[in-house]
């Protein structure tokens, strides 16, 4: 996989944009003209410090690299081709490969990827080293199970989560998880930790599956696709490592907080109004 950032492309793109000249571009960026050359002709690997002046300058100045990259692979897919993106901690080792990944997520182990470089990069951006992945998947005769935000989803997740544990048996978990260990890939609801707060408020039986799922729609924050065998991993091409400068990250981050801060009081109502519809666990299981 080739994990180089294609600073040379968003040099060049950034002069012509702004109209500068190498030379100006470097004063602005407090680096030599030699360097500015060098990273437009890759003819040599960028130090960290360079490419975070590079692509915070950019930033900084309302050219949003990253945005436009994205708009430009949506334009060129082929039919049935997907563009999605994978937000990374770290950087990816050699091929992508669904069996690298923690178990206890919500589909188990796989490769995870959201549908837009927003949604991927609000993940990450609170870890320095982290970057985003753009993939171009495209399904060739591939098994796929479809998640929506309803009692099935929930279940499945916590089953994978080892959230039913004691409380179902292994045989039932089994069932719960079948759809999801058959598929080659997944496309579900995301979730992070208000919506497991939520799902372990249902599995406790503090609330009803309505309320749940109510609940959980107001976090919106949109659909995964969980790769989850190598059949599936062969369907998927890496197209750009894209950086993640410190001025992006902490607006991601603030936007992370306040999404967060807005999604409660959804979260409150629907408790509130869907509270003694629908069915609580035990009833279900």
């Amino acid at each position: 996989m080739d994990n180089r950032y294609r600073i040379d492309e968003d040099c060049r793109l950034l002069r012509e944009i702004r109209r500068l000249s190498q030379t100006e571009l470097a004063d602005k960026l407090g680096i030599g003209l030699a360097t500015v050359n060098r990273l437009e002709k890759m003819q040599t690997v960028p130090a960290e410090d360079s490419l975070e002046k590079f692509y915070a300058y950019a930033y900084g100045n309302s050219v949003r690299l990253n945005r436009i990259k994205e708009q430009f692979y949506r334009e060129e897919l082929g039919q049935d081709e997907k563009l999605l993106f994978h937000g990374a901690k770290t950087v990816i080792n050699g091929k992508i490969r669904p069996d690298v990944s923690r178990q206890n997520n919500d589909f188990g182990q796989g490769f995870y990827m959201g549908e837009s470089f927003r949604q991927a990069a609000l993940f990450v951006a609170n870890f320095g080293t982290s970057c985003v992945y753009a993939v171009k998947f495209r399904d060739r005769g591939l098994i796929k199970a479809s998640y929506s935000v309803d009692t099935e989803w929930m279940l499945t997740v916590a089953a994978f989560r080892g959230k039913l544990q004691g409380r179902v048996s292994e045989k039932q978990q089994e069932r719960i998880r079948a759809k999801a260990d058959r598929a080659d890939y997944i496309i579900a609801p995301i979730a992070d930790n208000r919506m497991y707060q939520i799902i372990d408020s249902f599995i406790d039986g503090e609330i009803t599956d309505e309320q749940c799922r109510h609940a959980l729609a107001a976090t919106d924050l949109g659909m995964q696709y969980v790769i989850k065998t190598d059949r599936a991993a062969k369907c998927a091409e890496v197209l750009e490592r894209c950086y993640l400068c410190v001025p992006e990250k902490n607006d991601y981050t603030a936007e992370r907080r306040a999404d967060l801060k807005a999604s409660e009081d959804k979260v409150r109502a629907a408790r509130i109004k869907y509270r003694g519809k629908g069915k609580y666990i035990d009833e279900i299981l």
